[in-house]
């Protein structure tokens, strides 16, 4: 299945590593959080363009848009989370944790999941910026989370290498899965599809099946070094990894065949650590942020007639 290839645009303009990506309710628009504590606005349909929504004082491993109320979550690390309504650049509240760092918020509907590195999942309630649970399984970081609202459960990745599955509703343990030789710092539910991918710092990646007690369906030794995120197509055939190896990997989703690499050599891609992909609905924009302190925005063209 042939697959082209073409960089479209650099976006610059932060002073450190670029951790997260995030979308909005609008195709066009996204966001960016770094190590620079900046929360910046971009727009593919203006890309030279960044807009400052917010100047925090530590790095941002964690962003959130949360689509019910058009609000911005951002965790910064060491002081907690903040939520911004970015349309107005404006923070309308902020909640100091446990002083360790966030490495990921999730949500759904109202309830915030943030995950530190103490080991401690927190449960927010977004109205009244109130923690109204913390769950602790290892003493190791909590990295990862995916939410699964049609099964009604929530994935956690630990850096003691186990993917634990939580009830959405009741927060109890269903599964706790030894899943990998390394720190899980990515889980991800193949939409429409009863799979649970997940990437590590053993550099594979995996699938679970969900229909069989999250039972492994499928391996693959996917990059050289740590597999740090992974994003879905939006026509859901397709999805991307990237990793501290510097590339992106383009894989077809149905078995997990290797589709394309994309690396500095060949496409001129990032030349250290690639941290987060986003593959938005504009125009089939694929989003890369890396320790380079860029964003570079990917044309990917897969022609699914050839093989």
């Amino acid at each position: 299945m042939p697959v082209s290839v073409k960089k479209l645009h650099t976006f610059t303009g932060h002073r450190d590593s670029v951790y997260t990506l995030q979308p909005s309710g609008t195709d066009s628009v996204f966001f960016s959080a770094s190590g620079d504590g900046m929360v910046v606005k971009w727009n593919l349909d203006t890309p030279d363009e960044g807009e400052l929504i917010a100047q925090l004082p530590n790095s941002v491993y964690a962003l959130h848009f949360h689509g019910p109320s058009g609000l911005l979550v951002a965790g910064q690390n060491y002081a907690g989370i903040h939520v911004l309504d970015w349309k107005n650049k404006k923070e309308i509240g902020s909640l100091k944790l446990n002083g360790a760092a966030i490495f990921d918020v999730q949500s759904t509907e109202n309830r915030l999941f943030a995950s530190t590195g103490d080991g401690t999942l927190f449960v927010i309630d977004l109205n009244t910026l109130r923690v109204t649970d913390r769950i602790k399984f290892s003493d190791k970081n909590v990295r990862t989370m995916a939410v699964n609202e049609k099964a009604n459960e929530l994935a956690v990745g630990y850096s003691d290498h186990h993917i634990r599955i939580l009830n959405l509703d009741t927060l109890t343990l269903k599964y706790d899965i030894p899943a990998h030789g390394n720190s899980v710092f990515t889980v991800r539910y193949m939409p429409g599809q009863h799979y649970l991918l997940s990437g590590s710092r053993d550099a594979r990646l995996k699938a679970w099946d969900i229909k069989n007690g999250y039972s492994l369906a499928g391996e693959v030794v996917a990059h050289l070094y740590a597999i740090n995120h992974l994003d879905f197509s939006p026509d859901l055939k397709h999805f991307v990894t990237c990793s501290l190896d510097k590339s992106i990997k383009v894989w077809e989703a149905a078995g997990m065949r290797l589709l394309k690499v994309i690396d500095k050599g060949r496409h001129a891609g990032h030349g250290t650590s690639v941290n987060r992909v986003l593959w938005t609905n504009h125009n089939n924009r694929l989003l890369s942020a890396s320790d380079d302190r860029t964003i570079s925005v990917w044309d990917i063209a897969i022609d699914e007639d050839a093989r």
